[in-house]
């Protein structure tokens, strides 16, 4: 019996430690597994909080992004503001360089024609070279002017006119290459008009003034036909034989030998 009690009791042993062992394997289990949660809490508590920190982190830097893409807006807005108004000014001194451009043009013209006006008065004011009864001699324009009118009023018939602007022309020339041709045409003038006495003293003055002028042996022919007017034929003779002794081989010595043949 007592075999049987004995092998009774370790059956009951073994029953008792199998049954024991895994309940004490449960809980090591329970533990391990606690274990692993709370070290998982604690990563995932540690990786949100990094996490969040990076978040916060990134939206910190999005927020330092978006205020510098608002300065660069705001500097891209000046930009284009300054642009515009370079724009405007550059449109404006353009429309300033044109209108500069037109007045240069305008300025160098008006200095051209000023030029040409001035060349054309200077000219005019200068003396020019001229040639009268085989005489050349320099002359102002204005005095060539005058000696042309009074001469072409003297040819024209217009004696009346003529005399007093040969006359004229004498007083405000006195020195002119002109002077002797506008005496010798003053005395015909004179003469023309019946002003005898006149044209004696003007020929007189020319012949004394210019021997060696080509009209004067034309000026002594007119002086003797003066005389003659005057009811004066010795003074008219006595010219005549001055004519044909100083200018023996003239035309109007020739004309003086006839004329003295009349003479009485």
């Amino acid at each position: 019996m007592r075999p049987c009690w004995r092998l009774l009791a370790a059956c009951a042993l073994s029953t008792t430690a199998l049954v024991g062992a895994p309940a004490r394997a449960g809980l090591f289990d329970d533990d391990e597994a606690r274990k692993a949660i709370l070290d998982l809490r604690a990563r995932i508590t540690q990786t949100d909080e990094q996490s969040k920190a990076r978040s916060a982190e990134l939206a910190a830097s999005n927020a330092q992004l978006l205020e510098q893409v608002k300065v660069l807006q705001r500097s891209l807005l000046d930009l284009n503001t300054q642009l515009e108004l370079l724009r405007g000014d550059m449109a404006r001194l353009r429309g300033s360089d044109e209108q500069l451009q037109r007045d240069l043009a305008e300025l160098q013209k008006r200095q051209r024609d000023l030029g040409q006006s001035v060349d054309e008065r200077v000219r005019k004011l200068e003396p020019v070279r001229v040639t009268v009864d085989g005489r050349e001699f320099n002359a102002d324009p204005d005095e060539r002017k005058a000696y042309d009118d009074a001469v072409a009023l003297m040819r024209s018939g217009d004696f009346d006119k003529a005399a007093p602007a040969l006359a004229a022309f004498q007083r405000r020339y006195p020195a002119s290459g002109y002077a002797d041709s506008a005496r010798y045409w003053l005395g015909n003038a004179q003469y023309a008009r019946r002003d005898y006495k006149e044209a004696i003293a003007t020929f007189r003055a020319f012949v004394s003034a210019a021997p060696e002028h080509p009209r004067a042996a034309e000026a002594l022919l007119a002086l003797a036909n003066s005389q003659a007017e005057m009811k004066d034929p010795k003074a008219a003779r006595k010219t005549l034989d001055e004519l044909i002794k100083a200018y023996p081989k003239s035309e109007a010595a020739q004309a003086g030998k006839e004329r003295l043949a009349s003479l009485k």
